[in-house]
């Protein structure tokens, strides 16, 4: 999507209706800067927007999306492109989901990986305390099982949200 030319697009348009940005903004329930983002291809209008301009205006969405009045001909074949450039501009990405959910993970179990650092930091002080040698050694072994008992946690809770089966 070219955010220049489609505020190029709503400028001709909103010219052609004999409208000024604030009576634009005014009929849309936006202000007047708004209108002048979208028309300096700042910003781009949300899809709601995009309904309102496409009715106010008597052109279809796609035409909006593509900036141009388009033929029949051109019509169909500017939707799939349309398509695909807005899935593709309007969608995370995989790593994106994936980033979100264990930072969301890590949030909701901060606790429990702060008690867990507490508790194997107290083993391990203990056995050094009271000279308990099996115990020095057994203190990291214990950090490494429950780091991966952990993290196996965090990964099942990613995939299930992340990878979400469509309803």
């Amino acid at each position: 999507m070219d955010q220049v030319k489609i505020g190029k697009f709503i400028a001709q348009l909103r010219r052609e209706h004999h409208l000024t940005q604030e009576a634009l903004g005014a009929k849309l329930g936006v202000t007047n800067k708004t209108i002048s983002r979208w028309e300096n291809g700042n910003y781009m209008p949300d899809i709601e927007m995009f309904q309102l301009l496409s009715r106010e205006f008597n052109v279809s969405i796609n035409e909006l999306i593509s900036g141009e009045r388009l033929s029949d001909d051109k019509l169909r074949e500017e939707a799939d492109k349309n398509l695909v450039s807005v899935w593709k501009s309007g969608s995370f990405s995989i790593k994106d989901q994936l980033d979100f959910w264990k930072k969301k993970w890590l949030k909701e179990h901060a606790l429990l990986i702060v008690t867990c650092i507490i508790s194997i930091a107290a083993i391990f002080a203990y056995g050094w305390i009271e000279s308990l040698v099996w115990l020095l050694g057994v203190s990291p072994l214990i950090s490494v099982v429950l780091y991966a008992v952990l993290r196996n946690q965090m990964m099942i809770y990613v995939e299930k949200r992340a990878f979400k089966s469509p309803e």
